[in-house]
């Protein structure tokens, strides 16, 4: 059964979504392995103090966050708009046809 081009379409945009996820990721990877100890193993020992923090963040939903973790998620989610901005004008282009 072939795909209509809304299929398609939504799967390029979940690639392009998966993209944009998998660079956020790596770069958060890069981020913890360069606060840890890498060890003889080749483990990562994180430090204590990091891991309090996360496992707080973890614990906490985000309306109850303080404004500069807020901020850190929102920084995320912006690097997600150029790409939502371009599928929102070409959908709303194309109901205009």
């Amino acid at each position: 059964m072939s795909k209509t081009p809304n299929d398609q379409a939504f799967d390029s945009l979940v690639e392009e979504l998966a993209a944009i996820e998998h660079k956020r990721w790596a770069h958060w990877q890069k981020y913890l392995h360069e606060k840890g100890q890498r060890q003889s193993d080749g483990s990562v020992l994180l430090p204590a103090d990091l891991v309090a923090r996360w496992d707080r963040q973890i614990d906490t939903s985000y309306d109850a966050l303080p404004e500069e973790e807020k901020d850190s998620d929102r920084e995320q989610v912006r690097k997600y708009f150029p790409l939502l901005k371009r599928w929102l004008e070409h959908f709303a282009g194309a109901g205009e046809k």
